[in-house]
């Protein structure tokens, strides 16, 4: 077979690559070892897909370059993003810090995705085996189980380790290095964080138990915490998993809220009863175990109560380390982007090659940022593939 863009990988990245390829009346062919496209799409949001956020910036992303995002994000906003899929039927509702859900559920968004990719002539080898991709003359050769596909362009949007359950490898990788493309150290990112041994076992204790918090130290970050028995997860932890590397981090345990004030107010009550007016009642039991305080809050001094005001507002907590692929919802870190055009996402010493999505050394925020980089890079690549 013979095309002029071959893409390897049917998710987000891929087919807004076809699109944008055969509105310029590019033959594109999507080849993709899954029997179905876009399945992190699928699962994405708990199958809600949190398709993007209306606060994208390029300070949301995590990459070697910080500006290499830029143009590509600035020739795709989300509100521009979001009237192409509701013009197309695709409805979604704006929740908390502007992330968009699909109210049709994932399937609408893939669905839409698919169908666009089809109106202007793109074709699809799903269940196919990528065995190995080179450059030939001025073209390239994808070598598959079911034979050779030659094309002008290639464009490798396999994606990253994250999510294996769904099929995720390191392929990508692979074939990128082969290349001659540098790939910066890889970690999982969006992943739940492992207690030290000082934590193990109050989060066991409190395994289950959920509230909002603040984090700070690598980032800021804010919204629900969930103790496991494992650690901690919760969308406040899993962005913070992005920056993260070692050393503490301090959970806000009351954001907003004036622990001294509320203790004034509840001088006869045994301190950890008073704690559970505004904390989990189990969490207020087992922080009253671990700082050992006991008896009523008025056998606590004004400087105790001030001290534990603080301590619940910046309480540490040392991850041992994230959690490993299987529970990531991307990779950290991915090709250099020193060797690929901000502009075009072509490979600046392989003309015809070009690198979009998760597969680069781009990773965002938890909140539609990084389905948002995925559309946004697929674009900028099928502009010129």
């Amino acid at each position: 077979m013979k095309v002029d863009v071959a893409i390897l990988g049917a998710g987000a990245s891929g087919l807004c690559c076809a699109i944008a390829c055969g509105r310029r009346g590019r033959s594109a062919l999507l080849i993709d070892h899954g029997r179905k496209a876009a399945r992190k799409v699928l699962a994405s949001g708990g199958g809600r897909a949190n398709c993007t956020n209306i606060d994208i910036s390029p300070a949301d992303y995590v990459c070697g370059n910080p500006h290499f995002v830029k143009s590509a994000l600035a020739r795709l906003s989300s509100w521009e993003f979001l009237d192409w899929i509701h013009a197309g039927g695709v409805a979604t509702r704006e929740e908390d810090n502007g992330k968009h859900f699909c109210t049709g559920g994932a399937i609408s968004l893939v669905r839409f995705l698919m169908a666009e990719a089809q109106a202007v002539g793109a074709r699809f080898r799903l269940g196919a085996t990528i065995n190995a991709a080179r450059k030939d003359g001025d073209g390239f050769v994808v070598d598959t189980d079911a034979g050779p596909v030659r094309a002008a362009s290639l464009v490798l949007a396999l994606g990253g380790k994250s999510w294996p359950g769904l099929g995720a490898t390191d392929f990508g990788y692979a074939l990128a290095r082969g290349f001659g493309l540098g790939v910066t150290p890889l970690l999982p990112g969006l992943t739940p964080l492992l207690a030290g041994p000082d934590m193990a076992a109050l989060c066991q204790d409190l395994s289950g138990v959920s509230l909002p918090v603040g984090l700070s130290g690598p980032c800021d970050a804010a919204g629900s915490l969930l103790f496991t028995h494992k650690g901690v997860s919760g969308p406040a932890v899993l962005d913070a998993s992005l920056f993260w590397r070692h050393g503490p981090i301090a959970i806000d345990f009351l954001p907003g809220v004036d622990l001294e004030a509320v203790l004034a107010e509840t001088p006869r009550l045994e301190i950890k009863n008073a704690l559970a007016r505004v904390l989990p009642k189990r969490l207020a039991g087992a922080i009253c175990d671990k700082l050992a305080l006991a008896g009523p809050v008025a056998g606590l001094s004004p400087k105790a109560r001030r001290e534990l005001a603080h301590k619940l507002a910046a309480f540490p907590f040392t991850p041992a380390r994230a959690e490993g692929y299987a529970k990531a919802e991307v990779t950290i870190g991915g090709v250099d982007t020193a060797a690929v055009s901000s502009k075009t996402l072509e490979a600046t010493r392989i003309p015809g090659l070009y690198v979009v999505g998760e597969l680069l050394d781009v990773t965002g925020r938890l909140g539609g940022y990084n389905l948002h980089w995925a559309y946004a890079s697929g674009f900028a690549a099928g502009a010129y593939a």
